[in-house]
């Protein structure tokens, strides 16, 4: 009879480095939250991607000052292109022109647009694909939604949202244009997993960039979650609002991309390519977390 019972402790394999899962990242701006930042050369990895959110009523020339401004800055701008707020095939292309022209743009992210009244001729990104315009971009991202859509799908399925996205996979394999899905922020990773998995098993192979809220309060997220219709993520933030020990702390996506980073790490044929920032909480707190993740911004800052 052994007097002692040694018992052999179970080694907890180490959480893989965020700094990893987060190269490639992107992050999205909009020109008048651009302007608060004097100089993103401080703030971001040299070539990072940066979206430019066009708001509807944003005027063409700020959205075009802001891509050449990135792109004069080191940076890759992509901006994006609402189907509903575009008036026409011309405006369309005027768009385009200057974007190309000015700012050197060849990527873009194509959308249906958040109005309820289309302004013209355009509902979808599929119609503004069908126009050939974009012909010659070298990058082409279209929105994902893991939680569902209730205004491309108002009966809470996912049947017309899934049809959109076989569209988009046919016409992946024939551009010579690389495509991603680029997502709303997610705050939950099972149901993002189990979504991802969802388009492997149907045949929609285009890679996946995760939409993440970056470091902010908890009041600014709810406020955002509510209006930007996130679903299941939401009992997330709920559950965190009712833990007075995390209250007043600021949400950081730490747990969130963890869960994330291990899963790619234990399944590397998993959909996610890369991490998309929504900087909810304010463009340099996204930057600052990122640096402190280990990714070097493009010029180090200079201590006063």
């Amino acid at each position: 009879m052994a007097l002692f019972n040694f018992r052999r402790e179970t080694a907890v394999p180490a959480a893989p480095p965020l700094g990893a899962f987060l190269e490639g990242f992107s992050i999205e701006v909009m020109p008048r939250t651009a302007q608060k930042i004097a100089d993103f050369r401080p703030l971001l990895p040299g070539g990072t991607r940066v979206y430019i959110a066009h708001i509807e009523g944003t005027p063409i020339s700020d959205m075009v000052a802001t891509a050449a401004r990135l792109r004069a800055e080191g940076f890759d701008p992509m901006p994006h292109f609402p189907a509903r707020i575009i008036d026409s095939r011309a405006t369309l292309a005027d768009w385009i022109a200057r974007y190309r022209g000015e700012a050197g743009v060849t990527q873009a992210l194509l959308l249906g647009g958040g109005v309820n009244t289309p302004a013209g001729e355009f509902t979808s990104s599929m119609e503004m694909i069908g126009t050939g315009l974009f012909d010659g971009f070298r990058r082409l991202h279209v929105a994902g939604h893991p939680e569902g859509n209730r205004d491309i799908d108002p009966d809470g399925s996912d049947r017309m949202v899934m049809e959109s996205l076989r569209w988009k996979q046919a016409f992946s394999e024939r551009t010579d244009a690389a495509m991603a899905i680029t997502t709303q922020f997610c705050f939950e990773p099972a149901p993002v997993i189990a979504w991802a998995d969802r388009l492997a098993a149907e045949g929609i192979r285009l890679p996946i960039h995760i939409g993440v809220a970056g470091p902010a309060k908890l009041q600014t997220l709810l406020r955002f979650a509510i209006a930007c219709g996130v679903g299941p993520s939401l009992r997330v933030l709920q559950r965190r609002a009712m833990d007075v020990t995390k209250l007043l702390l600021p949400y950081e996506p730490d747990d969130f991309l963890g869960v994330l980073a291990a899963h790619k790490a234990a399944s590397p044929g998993f959909g996610i390519e890369s991490v998309h920032f929504f900087p909810l909480g304010g463009i340099k707190a996204t930057a600052d977390w990122c640096i402190a993740q280990g990714l070097a911004p493009l010029e180090q800052k200079v201590e006063e």
